[in-house]
């Protein structure tokens, strides 16, 4: 209540579940269930720009980033306390499975939510590796994720989906369409995978709908990449759809 309407747009509140940013891979997910839920620590790195701060786990969050690092530490530590509320009260928990493409910390594995040096901070080739996750590595932080979930909240049932997004660049060395087709196969594969082990796990096929030839792009905006408002609505209401056929 301390924010306006667009303060509160302008600073992420109200758009993520706990401000957390965009979960793009599942390494993402697991870590943060790690920090909230296994008592694993927040990596003690932060970004600098222009004499202000930036968490590398969420770096778009705050606009002009914090003030100093206890400011980003306790920011960070409001959105765990959220997470784990979140999760213990929930009856699903969604999670669209975006990318396997990340950059991460050659040590310590930290996967960042973009490319250090793009919003802040900077790249240094010999501490950060550009990692084109596989299907098994994929799989595997998925699991670890159910596994947290479900000790965290054992009746959560999990539904699964893959963003119909297209890429609109790769650091793979492949072109852009090829990497996309690689991307969303190999996460659909494991999105198929995963729903098909846990009982708890379920896929819905947002992807299938908005992609389908039959509709002919229709549900892309000009620049081919970005869903409009009608292809949200009709992902939505074919999934009330189905759960009140269910």
């Amino acid at each position: 209540k301390l924010l306006s309407a667009q303060q509160a747009r302008d600073f992420n509140y109200g758009i993520f579940s706990f401000r957390t940013g965009n979960l793009y891979t599942a390494r993402m997910l697991r870590q943060w269930l790690g920090y909230a839920f296994e008592g694993e620590e927040p990596p003690v790195e932060y970004w600098q720009k222009e004499g202000r701060f930036y968490d590398p786990l969420r770096p778009g969050i705050e606009p002009g980033g914090f003030a100093n690092v206890a400011e980003l530490q306790a920011s960070r530590g409001a959105a765990l306390a959220a997470l784990r509320k979140a999760v213990w009260d929930a009856d699903v928990f969604v999670f669209t499975m975006g990318l396997t493409e990340c950059w991460r910390h050659r040590e310590s594995k930290l996967e960042y939510a973009m490319c250090p040096g793009t919003l802040a901070g900077e790249f240094d080739p010999e501490q950060h590796e550009f990692v084109n996750q596989s299907f098994i590595g994929i799989r595997r932080d998925m699991r670890g994720a159910l596994k947290i979930l479900r000790q965290a909240n054992p009746k959560l049932n999990v539904l699964l989906t893959v963003s119909p997004v297209p890429l609109t660049a790769t650091a793979s060395g492949q072109h852009v369409l090829t990497a996309t087709s690689h991307s969303k196969s190999v996460l659909r594969a494991v999105a198929g995978e995963v729903a098909a082990e846990y009982s708890n796990v379920d896929y819905f096929p947002s992807y299938e709908i908005i992609t389908h030839p039959a509709y002919r792009g229709m549900f892309y905006a000009p620049n081919q990449r970005s869903v409009i408002p009608q292809g949200v609505n009709h992902v939505m209401e074919s999934f009330f759809a189905c759960q009140n056929e269910a």
